[in-house]
């Protein structure tokens, strides 16, 4: 057997309005590919590892990824499509292909990116030819990638750390196929609710036994694989919302049955989705009051993950105004890492920082500091973590000391050249700081971050802070999106805030 690995994988964020360019992927082809991805825990590595459990030969095309933000624009979606269509074209004989799809990727001209990209792979292979494709949780399920794929294996986890099992749970399922051992059928049904980010942790309730009843079903000899969708808010597209998928072998009645028992399940936790979180203000005033150090801030307005800006002010100013120390904070502000450099290690400056990429995440905010560390930015994650990466690279890095003499706990504003998903500790400790002795950590995410800050938190408070990923979705005016459960009248309004 020979089979081709290889995926475009985005989650498009269609209310930021900077669009995803080309330069923004980070591409692996050939044998860059295998060995980028071979010893990750990412699912290009568990297709990779596949070829010696399942006995097939791997042709690797490419793999691009960029991190979560604005749609991707016509021309990046174009090229890398071409370049996967090329790739296959070119092999010689293959039996398969094996796909890592985000499943939340919306072009400018294609709001189901990813069924676009998989209806053009489909036209030059043929019906008949095996794609075992994979999504993130966040998957906002399509129809058309049901009916264009042999099967689809979602993650089971989020935070995500299951990405390598569904690798090689595709690998199997595309092995067994090609040999003839099975026939794959599958299903798709979306309850009409609006499943919050803030309520999408898989470890604890509602979500845990969801998930516990989609692992359940692929205990079943006739099942191939039972999936779960958590959905992802941010993209105003028709796809928009939580999805069950069960895939049988050669049973189609049983994968529509069972998928609306998930579905069902799901609709019958919405009652207890509900939330309330502190404000910016608040929950600064908590954390500084609390003695459980460190407090994770987990400002969820500016969650990186899920395509913001990465330089909202909202609680930096807090910190500030309430005297808060032994605090850090990380920004995406370029600008501000070249003054760092250009005054020096050591050098102490006065400058602005953050609230520069637009105007909903806050007014840039002066600050003075010693510049105590300039990094290259690039650091490794051993761990199994959230992204499935190993290697990291945020960008040329500035470490600002914020605050009084060494004998007092001293706060730190990290700077980042580009933005940085914070799903890794070693981000911190690549430069020095022992976040575990730190008072306050500020997360710009949502869940994610959990398996890494998790473990040394003494308190974790979430932040209905505004900005492009505010958990409240009356904050936004969706004009494509289904009407869903859990998604306010108002947001479909002129009384949004975010159009």
């Amino acid at each position: 057997m020979r089979i081709a690995v290889g995926g475009i994988m985005h989650e498009s964020n269609t209310f930021n309005h900077r669009l995803t360019t080309l330069e923004a992927f980070r591409v692996q082809r050939g044998d860059e590919l295998v060995k980028w991805w071979r010893d990750s825990p990412h699912e290009a590595g568990g297709f990779i590892a596949g070829a010696e459990r399942f006995g097939y030969e791997i042709l690797p095309t490419l793999m691009a990824q960029a991190t979560p933000g604005g749609m991707v624009t016509r021309e990046a979606f174009e090229r890398l499509t071409r370049e996967l269509l090329e790739g296959l074209a070119r092999a010689p004989h293959l039996d398969g292909l094996l796909l890592a799809l985000h499943g939340a990727m919306v072009s400018e001209a294609h709001s189901d990116a990813d069924g676009e990209a998989l209806r053009r792979l489909r036209e030059q292979v043929g019906a008949d030819f095996p794609i075992v494709v994979t999504h993130d949780f966040h998957a906002n399920v399509s129809q058309q990638v049901v009916e264009l794929s042999t099967a689809l294996i979602i993650y089971k986890s989020y935070p995500h750390l299951d990405h390598r099992e569904r690798g090689l749970q595709a690998a199997s399922v595309i092995a067994r196929t090609i040999k003839g051992e099975i026939k794959p059928v599958q299903a798709l049904v979306k309850p009409a609710m609006l499943l919050n980010i803030a309520r999408q942790n898989t470890n604890v309730p509602p979500m845990d036994r969801v998930m516990a009843a989609s692992r359940a079903l692929e205990e079943q000899p006739t099942i191939v694989a039972a999936s779960v969708a958590g959905g992802y808010q941010y993209a105003d597209v028709p796809e928009m919302g939580p999805a069950a998928l069960v895939v049988t072998d050669g049973a189609p009645a049983l994968a529509r049955q069972e998928a609306r028992q998930l579905a069902d399940q799901l609709w019958s936790i919405r009652e207890r989705l509900h939330f309330k979180l502190p404000d910016v203000a608040q929950a600064v005033q908590e954390a500084k009051a609390s003695d459980r150090a460190p407090v994770v801030l987990v400002d969820m307005g500016d969650n990186i993950g899920g395509g913001s800006s990465g330089d909202s002010t909202f609680i930096l100013h807090e910190l500030l105004r309430q005297g808060v120390t032994g605090w850090v904070v990380v920004l995406a502000d370029r600008e501000a890492v070249a003054a760092c450099a250009r005054a020096g290690l050591g050098a102490n400056l006065r400058l602005t920082v953050g609230g520069k990429r637009d105007s909903l995440h806050g007014e840039p905010v002066e600050v003075s500091g010693r510049v105590k560390c300039l990094h290259d930015g690039r650091y490794e994650e051993s761990e199994v973590r959230h992204d499935g990466r190993r290697y990291h690279d945020q960008g040329f890095t500035a470490l600002l000391e914020i605050g009084g003499p060494p004998a007092e706990k001293a706060s730190f504003l990290l700077l980042t050249s580009r933005r940085q998903t914070p799903f890794s500790l070693q981000q911190l400790l690549s430069v020095g700081l022992q976040p575990a002795r730190q008072k306050v950590l500020v997360v710009k995410a949502a869940i994610a971050y959990r398996a890494a800050y998790e473990p040394i938190a003494g308190a974790i408070i979430e932040i209905d802070s505004p900005g492009l990923t505010a958990v409240n979705p009356a904050r936004f005016r969706y004009r494509r999106a289904p009407a869903l459960w859990g998604l306010p009248a108002s947001a479909n309004t002129e009384g949004g805030v975010y159009d």
